[in-house]
């Protein structure tokens, strides 16, 4: 089973109406100001993973400025996931600095049928990642539903790009070390953490620690997936595109590029995220083929 941990889903209203959230909403208007900048909804995302030969996507939220404007989104996400029941897995997104009313939101949608919280943006959202007293009773509730926490991550150095951000390495370490029992999923290689898991003391901190694969194309040579899988293990990584930032297949692509063995292929593909998922649900067979030698 092929598994994409990390695709982005939108309301059809939020696309008709794009220009009033570019003006409302600082996230929104980071990632999508461009023209370029792809929204897509469920059925776009159902149809793409048809073609690329997916069996089920992770649906993430995004990092919006306002408790109101998460609601909204996950109430899509929801019905989404209702609806694709054996093809989306649902992430929901809250505003921590909401308190109890984000708290609730948390609750409602774990009730609701969501895997997991994210894509958090933090740095966009005004929170300090580091911030224990704030974000404990988030990490209590997730504990409650065996929930997963996502956060985008960045490289402190290269080029810029929309959405880059500042949650670097550092930052990640410390909260990853704050909250040992959460599952976290870091994006986009965690900025270059797996890297740092040469030093024994961080290796030991990413115990219930994951790194998803989105947008590598865009920041690193294929070769990536042979060293992180060197240096943190197979079981750590997990395929995610970022759609529709960019097609499904520009990832698996650079999988195969990396000429890993069939196991390790099949792990990052999809039986890690099942895996930490507990996702067992049927799907159609994929046509495309895992990496391997």
């Amino acid at each position: 089973m092929i598994i994409d941990f990390h695709t982005h889903i939108f309301p059809p209203q939020i696309r008709e109406n794009r220009s009033d959230y570019l003006k409302c909403d600082p996230c929104f208007a980071e990632l999508y100001s461009s023209p370029k900048a792809k929204l897509a909804t469920a059925e776009e995302l159902i149809a793409s993973m048809d073609e690329a030969g997916i069996d089920a996507s992770v649906v993430l939220n995004i990092g919006w400025i306002t408790q109101k404007l998460c609601v909204k989104t996950n109430d899509y996400i929801l019905e989404a996931v209702s609806r694709y029941s054996h093809r989306l897995i649902g992430f929901c997104a809250i505003q921590p600095n909401s308190g109890e009313e984000a708290i609730a939101e948390l609750e409602r949608c774990a009730q609701g049928g969501a895997k997991g919280i994210g894509e958090l943006r933090t740095d966009i959202q005004e929170i300090d990642l580091r911030d224990v007293e704030m974000l404990a009773p988030f990490s209590e509730i997730a504990s409650k539903y065996n929930l997963i926490l996502l956060t985008h991550a960045s490289e402190p150095v290269g080029h810029h790009y929309p959405g880059k951000g500042n949650i670097t390495p550092n930052i990640l370490y410390q909260f990853i070390s704050n909250f040992p029992k959460l599952v976290i999923v870091c994006a986009h290689w965690g900025g270059g953490l797996p890297f740092y898991a040469l030093m024994p003391e961080v290796a030991s901190a990413l115990t219930n620690t994951f790194f998803d694969t989105a947008a590598s194309p865009l920041l690193y040579r294929p070769q990536i997936f042979k060293h992180a899988t060197e240096i943190v293990g197979a079981d750590k990584i997990l395929f995610g595109s970022d759609y529709p930032l960019m097609s499904q297949g520009r990832v698996t692509r650079d999988i195969e590029l990396a000429e890993l063995p069939q196991e390790v292929g099949k792990m990052i593909l999809g039986g890690n995220a099942q895996r930490i998922l507990g996702w067992n649900k049927s799907a159609p067979s994929s046509p495309l083929n895992c990496p391997g030698k």
